[in-house]
C-alpha cells in the first residue's frame, strides 16, 4: 500500500485551496530552478550521488565497529538528531529492560557532568567513537574530540585510532587534517549537504548499520521519493512535497506562524525534533517562517494539546500515523462492566482511537490539519518520509524567497562564542560582546 497525503481537512478556517493556487503558478519556474541545482550538484540529499560511494566504502568498516558494544557519537544538531531518530525508532531495546546490546551513546550537548558520565562508565576498548562534523570546525564537536582523543589514548596507548572513525568534509577541514595526520578510518559529507539534511548519509546511516538497522532500506524509500524529482524535475508541479509546501506557504500567509509535527507512531516520537531543525532552521529567516512545534501522541494530549485546541488559532498540523502497528496484546474478558467495551479488544485499538479522537478535535476546533498516514512503519517508510519532509522544506523556502539552505543566525552566536572563549580573529564579535556586558545588570532574586 503507498503513503497518502489526505487533504480533506487541510484547507479549513481561514484557508481555502484556492490560497494555493497563486503558490502553484510558480511550479514551472521552480521545476526550472530544481533542474539547474540538480544539475550542479547543489542538492545531493535529493539525487544521492553519494550513494554508490558510501555502499562501497561503509560496509568494510562495519565489521570493526560491530565489533564493540558501545558507539559514541561526537556531534551536535543534524550531526546527532536523524540518528536518535532512528535508533528510538528501529532499535528501542536500549530504552527498555534487559537490553544486551549494542549501545549507542550521542554526546550532542556541552555538558560536562553528562559528558564525565559517558567516559567514566565506557570501556574504551568496546567503544567505537564516531566523531561528525561537516565543516572539520564546529567547536562543541572539536572540544569533545580533543577530550576522547585524550581518553582513548590513556587506555589504547598508540592503537587509539583503531576506535575513532570521523564523518567529515571529503577534502578540507581540522578533523579532514586530524584523519591523515593518524590514519584514521573515515567517510565523507559530500559538498552542499548541510547537517540537517544530512541523516540518510553516512552521518545517520553509520550509527544505524551499528545497531543493525537496515540501513538501505532507509535509501531505498528516500529514493522512492526523490528519483521523481531528480529525473523528472519538470513534474514538479505532482508531486507531494510540493503541494505540502504550498500548504504549508499558504498557512505562513494567512497569520498561521506554528506548525505542528503530531505524531501518533509512538516509536517515530524522536522523528518531530529531527523535523523541528529541519524546518526552524531552514525557514526562520528574514522575519519569516513558521515554528515547528513537535508533539507525540497519545502523550501530548494530557499536556499541550489544551494549547492547540483552544489557545490562539495560529497553528496548522502535520498529523502522522501509520497502518499496520503492532496490535499489542489483548484486554481480558473478565473486566469490569464499566470497562467492558474494551473487552478482547487489542491494547493498540486505543491509539488508532485516540488518534481519530484527536485529529476530530483538532479539526473541530480550526485547526488546519494534514493527515499523513504511512503503510507501515519500518526503515523504508522512515527514510520515505524524511524525504518527503526535506524536499517539502526546500520547496518551502523556495516559496519564501529565501534560502532554505544556510543558517546566518545561527553562525553569529557561533562566532559570539568563539570570540568569549579568547579565539582570534573576531575583533567585531569583540567589541559587540563588551557593549553587551557592560549593560548594567537588573537583577530579582526569589
Amino acid at each position: 500500500m503507498p503513503h497518502t497525503l489526505e487533504w480533506s481537512r487541510a484547507y479549513t478556517h481561514r484557508l481555502s485551496p484556492s490560497d494555493a493556487e497563486h503558490l502553484k503558478v510558480k511550479a514551472v519556474s521552480l521545476a526550472k530552478r530544481l533542474a539547474k541545482e540538480t544539475s550542479a550538484g547543489e542538492l545531493p540529499f535529493l539525487t544521492m550521488p553519494y550513494r554508490s560511494r558510501l555502499e562501497k566504502e561503509m560496509p568494510p568498516l562495519l565489521p570493526r565497529v560491530r565489533a564493540c558494544k558501545h558507539m559514541l557519537v561526537l556531534g551536535i544538531g543534524g550531526s546527532a538528531l536523524g540518528a536518535r531518530a532512528m535508533q528510538q525508532a528501529f532499535a528501542s531495546g536500549q530504552d527498555g529492560p534487559g537490553h544486551a546490546g549494542p549501545w549507542l551513546w550521542i554526546a550532542d550537548n556541552v555538558c560536562a557532568e553528562r559528558f564525565e558520565a559517558l567516559l567514566s562508565k565506557l570501556n574504551p576498548a568496546d567503544t567505537m567513537v564516531v566523531c561528525i562534523s561537516k565543516s572539520g570546525g564546529t567547536i562543541e564537536t572539536l572540544s569533545q574530540y580533543f577530550l576522547v582523543r585524550a581518553w582513548l589514548q590513556a587506555s589504547m596507548g598508540e592503537a587509539w585510532p583503531e576506535h575513532m572513525i570521523v564523518v567529515t568534509d571529503i577534502a578540507k577541514g581540522y578533523l579532514r587534517e586530524e584523519a591523515g595526520r593518524h590514519n584514521l578510518a573515515s567517510l565523507d559529507v559530500p559538498d552542499y549537504l548541510g547537517g540537517r539534511y544530512s541523516a540518510l548519509s553516512a552521518v545517520g546511516l553509520l550509527p544505524a548499520a551499528f545497531l543493525g538497522i537496515d540501513w538501505q532500506a532507509l535509501l531505498d524509500g528516500a529514493a522512492s521519493v526523490a528519483q521523481p524529482l531528480a529525473q523528472t524535475p519538470e513534474s514538479l508541479a505532482d508531486h507531494p512535497s510540493f503541494a505540502l509546501a504550498c500548504w504549508a506557504r499558504a498557512l505562513e500567509e494567512h497569520a498561521y506562524n506554528q506548525l505542528i509535527f503530531f505524531c501518533y507512531i509512538p516509536q517515530w516520537a524522536a522523528y518531530g525534533d529531527w523535523f523541528a531543525q529541519l524546518w526552524a532552521e531552514s525557514l526562520g529567516k528574514e522575519g519569516q517562517g513558521t515554528q515547528p512545534v513537535p508533539a507525540t501522541g497519545v502523550t501530548d494530549q494530557h499536556s499541550i494539546n489544551q494549547m492547540f485546541l483552544s489557545g490562539p488559532r495560529n497553528k496548522g498540523c502535520l498529523f502522522l500515523t501509520s497502518d499496520g502497528q503492532d496490535p499489542g496484546r489483548s484486554f481480558g474478558m473478565d473486566l469490569p462492566d464499566k470497562w467492558s467495551w474494551l473487552k478482547g479488544k487489542p491494547f493498540g485499538s486505543l491509539l488508532e482511537a485516540e488518534a481519530v479522537g484527536t485529529r476530530m478535535a483538532l479539526c473541530k476546533n480550526g485547526v488546519p490539519l494534514l493527515h499523513v498516514r504511512m503503510a507501515d512503519n519500518g526503515p523504508q517508510a522512515a527514510g520515505a518520509l524524511m524525504m518527503l519532509l526535506e524536499a517539502a522544506t526546500v520547496f518551502t523556502g523556495w516559496l519564501m524567497d529565501i534560502n532554505p539552505l544556510d543558517q546566518p543566525a545561527v553562525e553569529l552566536g557561533k562566532r559570539l562564542a568563539n570570540a568569549r572563549l579568547g579565539a582570534q580573529g573576531y575583533t567585531q564579535e569583540e567589541k559587540d560582546l563588551a557593549d553587551y556586558l557592560a549593560v548594567p545588570k537588573e537583577e530579582q532574586t526569589f
